[in-house]
């Protein structure tokens, strides 16, 4: 019996592990967003230099938007290693 309590640990701090390394590929999408809209921007004022208050303003909030998903995934991954919640069933 403890060898089936045992193996039924690995098992789940095995998922766990998965799980947050997963979450953590949250993280690549607003960077490829948020360098492509910095880029688009830099171009947009190098266009036309009069709207850079505009443009600089928009690409901000842009940005603040794109990186909530990843902070999301970072905090989705640090409850996946630190507060487990199946471990307590596992007696």
């Amino acid at each position: 019996m403890e060898e089936n309590v045992v193996m039924a640990k690995a098992i789940v701090l095995a998922g766990q592990a998965i799980g947050a390394g997963l979450a953590m590929i949250a993280g690549i999408g607003p960077g490829i967003g948020e360098g492509y809209a910095v880029g688009k921007a830099i171009e947009t004022i190098g266009r036309q230099p009069e709207v850079k208050g505009d443009a600089t303003k928009t690409m901000f909030i842009g940005c603040a938007v794109a990186e909530t998903t990843g902070i999301y995934g970072f905090i989705v991954g640090l409850l996946l290693l630190f507060l487990n919640p199946f471990l307590k069933y596992l007696g």
